[in-house]
This record gives structure tokens, sequence and C-alpha cells, in this order.
């Protein structure tokens, strides 16, 4: 009996740490957490879809209703909110009789898994966005969509920043990452309303998806670059040049590479036998190249985004999309609804005097994102007839992708919460403004019968 216990101690003591004796209630805040942020963008999404808009947008809104803003059942640390902040765990110490110090623990412990759950879930959507972005496209397209891409993400880049620092006097660091929100496009946004009009096939249509494709290289690149600053905390040009050689080269080296890869990779899928013999290689594959990105100082995204690119070319390609589909179904909400839930609205209050600055900053940025990308329209040259204003419109959507922007700033500290909220007001207002305005931009186009087979065939 006496040998039993001796060997047994060690187990009692570990039985009866706080952490131990904390970890089924950290579970249970977890998983309220989680029923609370599902609930918040499924009927925000439906909401949204329902009136024809973005179901993201309705994520992000969402996440604003059950967050800091409103009804405080999301609130993380690194918004600067503490446990007492939660309705979540104030009904976790009535159930459970909690001191103050446990509560505090268990707050922080919850807040880690789901920020976590929410990095995994940002990098399963740059994965995906990999894969739909066709890098065929870029050879319909030519040089034109290449000269749209890399102008509508210097302008409304250097505007922005410039701006914020001369203007509002806006440190560095943050200027430069709210410049950087700002050359985001939606893929899908726009895809999705070329497609509903028409226009999908037409020489506008094909050059705003190639150049958003080549705006979402481009933009990685930039998230890279100005994410990496931010860890560091000051501007230098070597580093600056670094990243970007390196982000360059990654990215390259990545697609050069796919070829040999994709065979390697179909011949491996089908040796195997069992469940998820498609979709857990591509999932390695994608974890090891954001670790490699990690590895070499860049943010884990981009590798997440290299592997779709790599992976889109594959046979199984088809396969791999659908098989993604409801994993980022599951994951890639808790980012979206905690980025909304991390943001205070609270700021852009004009009856506080010190918050009308934060309208003001978040006028300024919509002013500068829909410029930024209209005078793209004006940068393709040697096609007299095309409808400039249409391309322009096109790329103002930002979308997932421009929140993947505010999200990466607000986990890393970056932004303050005027210029946080500016942000996300931006990018809901661009997205919100873009359908419509690309509607009114091809009034005047009647699909024809081949672009109305597009239409059929991209619905279906």
């Amino acid at each position: 009996m006496t040998n039993l216990s001796f060997f047994l101690s060690p187990f009692s003591l570990l039985a009866t740490t706080p952490e131990t004796e904390n970890a089924p209630i950290v579970l249970t805040g977890v998983l309220l957490t989680l029923v609370v942020i599902y609930i918040a963008s499924k009927v925000g999404g439906e909401l949204s879809k329902r009136v024809n808009l973005p179901p993201v947008l309705g994520e992000l809104i969402g996440g604003v209703i059950v967050g800091v803003s409103a009804l405080h059942l999301i609130v993380l640390p690194e918004a600067g909110a503490s446990a007492g902040d939660s309705v979540i765990m104030q009904f976790l110490q009535m159930l459970n009789h909690l001191t103050p110090e446990a509560m505090e623990t268990i707050f922080q412990s919850q807040s880690e898994v789901i920020s976590v759950l929410a990095e995994l879930g940002v990098i399963v959507l740059l994965f995906e966005i990999g894969l739909e972005s066709d890098l065929q496209e870029l050879q319909k397209v030519g040089i034109s969509a290449m000269i749209v891409a890399v102008v509508g993400v210097t302008v409304p880049f250097g505007l922005g920043t410039v701006g914020l620092m001369t203007l509002f006097h806006v440190p560095a660091i943050p200027a430069i990452f709210a410049g950087a929100a700002l050359t985001a496009t939606s893929i899908g946004i726009t895809s999705k309303v070329l497609s509903e009009i028409g226009q999908l096939k037409s020489k506008e249509g094909q050059i705003i998806v190639g150049a958003a494709v080549i705006d979402d290289v481009l933009g990685i690149i930039v998230l890279a670059v100005v994410a990496s600053l931010a860890k560091t905390g000051e501007i230098d040009v070597f580093n600056v040049i670094y990243l970007i050689i390196s982000a360059t080269v990654f990215l390259v080296g990545a697609i050069l590479l796919g070829k040999v890869f994709n065979k390697t990779f179909v011949a491996l899928v089908e040796r195997l036998q069992t469940r998820g013999q498609t979709v857990i290689p591509a999932f390695t594959f994608a974890f090891l190249m954001a670790f490699l990105a990690n590895a070499i100082h860049l943010e884990a995204i981009l590798g997440a985004f290299a592997a779709g690119l790599v992976l889109d070319e594959t046979e199984r390609r088809k396969e791999l999309d659908q098989q993604v589909i409801p994993i980022a179904d599951i994951l890639v909400p808790i980012f979206f609804v905690t980025v909304g839930a991390k943001a205070d609205l609270g700021v852009l209050n004009p009856v506080i005097p010190e918050n009308r600055e934060g309208l003001i900053i978040a006028s300024f940025l919509l002013l500068v994102a829909i410029i930024g990308k209209v005078v793209t329209g004006w940068s393709v040259f040697g096609q007299p007839q095309i409808n400039r204003l249409a391309i322009g419109v096109g790329m103002i959507p930002r979308g997932e992708v421009g929140l993947v922007f505010a999200g990466i700033g607000t986990a890393s500290g970056v932004l303050n919460k005027s210029l946080e909220a500016a942000i996300i007001i931006m990018v809901i207002l661009t997205t919100f403004l873009a359908p419509p305005f690309l509607r009114l931009a091809f009034k005047e186009s009647e699909p024809t019968p081949e672009r109305g087979e597009v239409l059929d065939k991209s619905l279906s």
C-alpha cells in the first residue's frame, strides 16, 4: 500500500494543481464561446445572403453584435478586456463559484484556445483563397491585368500611408499597416457579381478577375512585410528588402516546384486507401508550407496561400476543393466573428469628442479605398473601347481579404481601437457599395448568349 501511494503521489499532486482543476471549466468556456460564434456567424451570414450581400459581412457584423461593442459574449484579452467584461465568464463564475483569480486564469486559457482556432481559421482561409486563384487566368489577360493590379496596390497603399502620417499624425508602422489593408481586392465577391450580370467572360471581366488574382499575390506579400515589421517595432530598409525578396522567392519557388510536387501528390493520394486520402496530405502540405514561411520570418498565411496555388494545378483540385469547404466552414467563421468581436465600434461614437477623429479617419480611408481602385481602370492602355469605370469599380470590394489584414493587425497589437474600427468600417462599406456600383457601371451592356451560358455554368 505504501509503495502504491509512493507511485501514485506525483499523479495525485498533478490532479490537484489549479490548471488541472480548471481544465473542465476552460473546456466549458471554449464550448460556450464556439456555440455563440457559430450562432452569430450563421444568423449573420443567412441574413446577409437573403438581402443579396456576401455572407462574410454577416459574420463580421454578427461578431460585432456579440463582442465588446454590444452583448459582451465574446471578449478577448488582446482587445484590452478582462474576465469581468465577459458575460460567459460571469455565467461560469455563477455555476462554479469561482474566485476572481481562478476566473481570470480560466479567461486567459479559454481566450488562448479561441485565438489559436482563429489563427487556424485564417490559415485555412488563405489556403482556400490559393486554391481559388487560377494561375491560368493570368496568362489570358496578360499585361493589362498586371498593370491594373500593381496600380491597385501602390496607389491606395501610398495615399493611405502618407495621408495617415501627414494628416492624422499616425505613427509609421500603424499607418503602413492601414495602408496595406487598402490594397486588398476580394476575388470571391467580384467574381460573383460578374457572374450574376453576365460579364465574367467579357474583356473587362477577365481583366478584373486576373488583376484580382495578381492583387492577392501582391497583397499577401505586402501583408507578410508589414506584419513582420509590426513584430520588430521599427522600420529597417534592409529588413524590408529582405522580406520582399524572401516572400517573392518563396512564392515563385513554390509555384515553379508545383509541377514536380503535383505528380508526387497525385501518386501519394492514389496509393492511400483510408478516409482523408486527399484532404489530409493537402493540409499536411499547407501546414508544412506555413511552418516554412514562419521559419524564414514571413507570415504563416503566405505559406498556406502558396500551398493553395500549388495544389490548384493538381488533377485532384475539384475533389480537394469540395473537401476543404467543410473544414473552412468550421474554422474560418471563428476568425471573422472574433475580428468583429474585437472591434469596439463605440470609439466611433460622435457624441464623445475624442472619438471624432476616428470617424474622420474612417471617412478618409473609405475615400482612398474607392479612389485608389477606381483609377486602375485608366491604367489600361491600347484598348480604347474598354469600360474603364467598370474595371476600377470591380476592384473596390475588400471583403474577406481586407478582414485578414485587419485581423492580423489587431492580433499583432499594431492597430489602436480607432484605426482598427475605421479599417473594418472601410471593409464593410467597400464590400457593400461595390456590387450595386458594378451593376451600374455595366448597365449599358446586355448579356450575350455566350455570357448567359457562362452565367449558368458559374451558378450551377
